[in-house]
């Protein structure tokens, strides 16, 4: 799920932040995102099912609001954007987690069971001494922005970086707000 390109301009900024003051960069390597399944591999030939399989999913989903408020922190690594309420978004981790076993193959082991939704800012490369000096200027800064959840992507890396490979959209255009 992406926020819209003026919010992810935003946090791409404070990404860049991490990356001058803490030498902290393997957050650029993706756009600003709420990962609803982790990182797994599978070969070319195995994308058109997959594309259909995330369309069918995505046709019947329900566009729905999430607000982002201040920071968190997995110590001793990451810090992230905290998601106001995690509902709307566990609810879709869930029914996805339906469609990956159940039409792309998927085994349990490849598929998160939980979701803490967050929106990474610094992760990985960040060292647990960059981390503390972080987490006392992030801790208590404010951050707030919300954006409409209308669609899914799926991202696909180069070697390099993340990409977005699809966006699937949601044709359902009720929209509520948690």
């Amino acid at each position: 799920m992406l926020p819209d390109i003026d919010l992810r301009e935003e946090i791409r900024a404070i990404k860049e932040e991490f990356s001058r003051n803490f030498s902290a960069s393997h957050a650029l390597k993706s756009p600003a995102h709420i990962t609803l399944q982790m990182p797994f591999r599978r070969t070319p030939d195995q994308e058109p099912l997959m594309t259909y399989a995330l369309r069918e999913f995505a046709a019947a989903e329900k566009s729905f609001t999430v607000e982002l408020d201040g920071f968190g922190a997995f110590a001793p690594r990451v810090i992230f954007i905290k998601i106001k309420e995690h509902q709307a978004v566990a609810g879709l981790h869930s029914r996805l987690r339906n469609v990956l076993l159940r039409k792309m193959e998927f085994h349990q082991a490849e598929i998160m069971t939980e979701v803490h939704p967050h929106i990474t800012l610094a992760t990985r490369d960040l060292s647990r001494d960059s981390f503390g000096r972080a987490w006392a200027l992030f801790e208590n800064r404010k951050f707030t922005g919300s954006f409409t959840v209308s669609s899914i992507v799926l991202l696909k890396h180069n070697g390099r970086n993340w990409e977005i490979l699809r966006e699937f959209r949601f044709t359902s255009s009720a929209s509520s707000t948690f």
